[in-house]
C-alpha cells in the first residue's frame, strides 16, 4: 500500500482497492460527482455502481457520519470520507467509496479504514500539483499574451500587463529563438533563466513546440550575444538564433531576424548565429510609401462589423499579420479554429480586393503592415502631389533598388543555379511541390536545394516567417528598375 502511494498515486491505490474488494472503487465530491473511478471486475462498470456510490456519497454527507454503508439489491457501498487536507482549490473533503457484492469480502472494512491515510495525503499532494500547474498555466499565458502585445505594437497595454509579472521589460532588446530538444523545453527555459540572471522575459512560442522566445536586455548592460553562446554550449542539441538590437517597439521585427539567424544556426558547429545586418525594408519607402499603406489598409482598418461578437478592423489585422508571418500555425498564434481563421481571411481579401492566395498579394500586404508599424517619426512628410498609386512606383526608389540588390547577391555568389531556384520558388508562390514540378526534380530534392539556400541567404525560407515575401520584393524591385526581368 505504501509502495503505490509512492510510485502511483491515487489511480494505482484505487485500482488496488477495487480488486482487493473484487469490485468498484472511486473518489467523489460530497455532491456524488466522480473525480477518479477504477473497476478491475467488468462487471463492475456499470452505471449502477457510479449511481450507488454517488447516492451513498450524497447521504454521508448529509448526515455528516465518519462512514456510511449503503445496500442496493445484492450490491453494497461502503463510504468514508479522507482524512488530511481538503484540496487547496477547494475547500471540500472527497470521499472514498468501494461498490462490492454481498457478502462483503473477509477485512474489507479495516483495509478501508487502513487505505484513507495513505489515499487522502496521495490526494494533497496531486491537489497541489495540479494546483502548480495552473499557476504555471496562467503565467505562461500571461507572458505570452504580453508578448503578443509586443508583436502587434501595442506597448503601452503590454507594459501594464507585464507590471504584474517579473522582470520588467527591457527597452532596446535583443530577442533570441532557442530551438530545444524534444520534450525538454520546460528544462532550457529554466536554464535560460539562470544565465540571464532573472533579466530575461521567457515566452514559450504558442506555434512551435520546441521553440523558447527571450527578449532579453541589449546596450551596454545587455546580455547578449553571450547568453545565445552560453544556451548553445549548456544544453546539447540546442540551437540559438539572435536579433540585432531593436527597440522594444519592434519586437516583432526582432523576433524575424531571430527566427532567420535559427535557421543559419542549425548549419553551424557551434549551434548559435546572429542576424547579419540588414537594412528593413519599411524604412525604405519614404513617406510615399507610407502614404501608400495607408491607402491600401484604409478598407480593413476602418472596417465595422455587423454584429458586436464579429471581429472588427484590429482583431482581423492582427489575424492578417499572423496569418502571413505563420500560415495556417496562426490558429495556435491566435487561438483560433483553423474555419475561423478562414472565414476571417475570406472577408480580408474581400474588404482588401486581394488575393490572399497569391504570393504578390501576399508581398505587398506584408510590406504595408510592416509600414504601419514603423514609428512615423522614420518617414519625412511626402511631398504636395507625391502620393504613390501601386507597389511598383515605391520598389522603384534607388535607395529600395540598393536594398533589392543586396539581398540578392548571396544567390548570385551562389551561381545561375541557387537563383534560379529560388525564382522557380516564388514563381509556384512558394510551394515546394509545384517548384519540383517545374526544376524536374523529387519534392525532397527540391527542399534540399533550398534548405541549402538558407545558409547562403542567411534567412529561413520553408518555415514561417519565411524571407518569401522579401525576396519577391527584391526581384520586383530589380524588375521594374529594368535590371532583370520581371518575377
Amino acid at each position: 500500500m505504501n509502495r503505490l502511494a509512492r510510485v502511483g498515486g491515487v489511480q494505482e491505490l484505487l485500482r488496488w482497492l477495487s480488486g482487493r474488494a473484487d469490485g468498484w472503487a472511486g473518489l467523489l465530491h460530497d455532491d456524488g460527482t466522480v473525480l477518479h473511478a477504477v473497476a478491475r471486475t467488468p462487471d463492475r462498470t456499470s452505471a449502477a455502481a457510479v449511481t450507488l456510490a454517488s447516492d451513498g456519497a450524497r447521504e454521508l454527507t448529509a448526515l455528516g457520519a465518519r462512514s456510511f454503508t449503503l445496500d442496493r439489491g445484492q450490491d453494497t457501498a461502503l463510504l468514508l470520507p479522507l482524512d488530511g487536507p481538503p484540496d487547496p482549490g477547494d475547500a471540500r473533503v472527497p470521499v472514498l467509496a468501494v461498490v462490492t457484492c454481498r457478502p462483503l469480502p473477509d477485512g474489507l472494512a479495516t483495509l478501508l479504514a487502513d487505505v484513507v491515510m495513505p489515499l487522502a495525503m496521495c490526494w494533497a499532494a496531486e491537489s497541489v500539483e495540479r494546483k502548480r500547474r495552473r499557476v504555471d498555466l496562467a503565467e505562461s499565458r500571461g507572458r505570452e499574451a504580453v508578448l503578443h502585445l509586443l508583436m502587434t505594437g501595442q506597448l503601452s497595454i503590454a507594459h501594464q500587463v507585464a507590471g504584474a509579472l517579473k522582470p520588467r521589460l527591457p527597452d532596446p532588446v535583443q530577442v533570441c529563438v532557442v530551438e530545444c530538444p524534444g520534450g525538454r523545453r520546460d528544462e532550457v527555459a529554466k536554464v535560460c533563466a539562470d544565465l540571464s540572471g532573472g533579466r530575461s522575459w521567457i515566452v514559450r512560442c504558442p506555434v512551435y513546440a520546441r521553440h523558447l522566445i527571450l527578449v532579453v536586455p541589449a546596450g551596454p548592460g545587455g546580455t547578449e550575444p553571450r547568453l545565445g553562446r552560453e544556451v548553445a554550449d549548456v544544453v546539447d542539441d540546442c540551437v540559438v538564433g539572435v536579433s540585432e538590437e531593436v527597440p522594444l517597439s519592434d519586437t516583432a521585427t526582432g523576433y524575424r531576424q531571430a527566427f532567420h539567424a535559427l535557421a543559419v544556426a542549425r548549419g553551424l558547429p557551434v549551434r548559435h548565429a546572429r542576424f547579419g545586418s540588414a537594412p528593413e525594408p519599411a524604412l525604405l519607402v519614404g513617406a510615399e510609401g507610407a502614404q501608400w499603406a495607408d491607402d491600401l489598409l484604409t478598407p480593413l482598418l476602418t472596417y465595422l462589423p455587423r454584429r458586436s461578437q464579429d471581429p472588427g478592423s484590429q482583431e482581423l489585422a492582427a489575424t492578417l499579420g499572423s496569418w502571413l508571418a505563420f500560415s495556417s500555425h496562426a490558429t495556435k498564434h491566435l487561438k483560433i479554429h483553423r474555419n475561423t481563421l478562414s472565414a476571417r481571411l475570406r472577408l480580408i481579401g474581400e474588404l482588401l480586393g486581394r488575393d490572399l492566395n497569391r504570393l504578390a498579394d501576399q508581398a505587398a500586404l506584408d510590406l504595408a503592415l510592416r509600414i504601419r508599424a514603423t514609428p512615423a517619426r522614420a518617414f519625412r512628410p511626402a511631398e504636395p502631389g507625391k502620393g504613390v498609386r501601386s507597389l511598383d512606383e515605391i520598389l522603384r526608389r534607388p535607395d529600395v533598388r540598393e536594398w533589392a540588390a543586396q539581398q540578392l547577391q548571396p544567390l548570385r555568389r551562389n551561381g545561375g543555379a541557387a537563383e534560379a531556384t529560388v525564382r522557380c520558388w516564388l514563381d509556384c508562390e512558394a510551394q515546394l511541390a509545384p517548384t519540383a514540378e517545374v526544376l524536374g526534380i523529387s519534392v525532397p530534392g527540391a527542399r534540399k536545394r533550398l534548405t541549402r539556400l538558407e545558409a547562403a541567404l542567411q534567412r529561413s525560407l520553408l518555415q514561417t516567417p519565411s524571407a518569401r515575401y522579401e525576396l519577391w520584393l527584391a526581384f520586383r524591385a530589380l524588375a521594374v528598375a529594368g535590371v532583370t526581368d520581371a518575377v
